[in-house]
């Protein structure tokens, strides 16, 4: 869930503050010009990191250039020749998007106005959210407000036409490190349900259902465990599938990426390479299926192929082969 608010006046925008909860929050800057060094550390490990390894190391030095990022949904203001103010609301993603918007301090502002409420936001929108009119013409308005969103579209029903494909190539097995009802760091509404496979860095990651990609962060390097500071720096890839549910790949290798925002992939499509980024202690894949529940994002147990046609549960501790 993203977080942010704006001030404005008949004048315009004075201020715009922006903040990330636990989703990942996309800024429209690009970031400057770095280097990447690849190297293997005394275990064999692939290792990626800004820092330059001692002389003794042998590494690659790659060029790092994060490409401009996709805008995030932002509120626009349309003053009208009358005075009022029309909000508007953006939505740059390929899927639908639920928002929360509250008017936190008002001066002339006409009394039968809303101070609060929530829309849907169609995918690639813009979508008319309130209209604001002066309580006396001869007096400016001014107005703060705050919204919140999230995606889908709430009260989506996990419905599955059949079990979901172990998330990686068919005939491979990786240990589940973490599975319902262990929740070591699982701890919210958003991840209960969420599985992490231990796998090595590079290791190709399929889709396990097919949908629409409606999320993509694809140039982090680096992992830790501040949930805080590293939370927002996973490479993800999400997906909306046909019942509204969406499903979350994360901790994804720097610049593995290969679809795109709006594409359509199948069952069983290479996404991307896994890795270790963002929140994490080391190389895995999380993932998870999520639905927009009435205004909050929570994940829904699933079933995998297994041998035969059969549908399983996957645990932790399993050592889980794709079919």
């Amino acid at each position: 869930m993203s977080t942010m608010s704006t001030k404005s006046t008949d004048k315009g925008v004075i201020a715009i503050v922006a903040a990330a909860a636990l989703a990942i929050w996309l800024s429209s800057a690009p970031a400057p010009a770095q280097s990447l060094y690849k190297y293997r550390d005394a275990n064999g490990a692939w290792v990626y990191s800004d820092r330059r390894p001692d002389a003794a190391i042998a590494f690659e030095e790659l060029p790092l250039v994060a490409g401009e990022r996709p805008a995030d949904v932002a509120l626009m203001e349309d003053f009208r020749p009358d005075g009022s103010l029309m909000l508007m609301a953006r939505n740059p993603y390929h899927g639908p998007v639920q928002i929360a918007f509250e008017l936190t301090a008002m001066h002339n502002l006409g009394a039968h106005v809303p101070t609060r409420g929530n829309r849907i936001l169609e995918p690639r929108s813009v979508t008319e959210l309130l209209r604001l009119e002066r309580a006396r013409d001869t007096d400016a308005m001014s107005v703060e407000y705050r919204f919140q969103y999230i995606h889908g579209h709430p009260g989506a029903k996990h419905a599955p036409e059949e079990p979901y494909r172990l998330p990686y190539a068919l005939a491979s097995s990786f240990p589940v490190s973490q599975a319902y009802p262990e929740t070591i760091t699982h701890t919210d509404a958003a991840n209960r349900d969420a599985l992490d496979f231990v796998m090595p860095v590079g290791t190709g990651v399929y889709s396990a259902r097919a949908g629409i990609v409606i999320e993509v962060a694809s140039d982090y390097f680096e992992s830790g465990v501040d949930l805080a500071a590293d939370g927002p720096r996973a490479n993800i890839v999400r997906i909306l599938h046909d019942d509204g549910t969406m499903a979350l790949y994360a901790h994804l290798n720097w610049n593995s990426i290969r679809v795109a925002p709006g594409a359509r992939v199948t069952r069983g499509q290479h996404l991307a390479d896994s890795g270790n980024t963002g929140f994490s202690t080391g190389p895995h894949l999380h993932f998870v299926v999520q639905r927009n529940a009435g205004g909050i994002i929570e994940s829904v147990p699933v079933q995998f192929r297994g041998s035969g046609g059969s549908s399983i549960t996957v645990a932790t501790g399993d050592d889980a082969t794709a079919y």
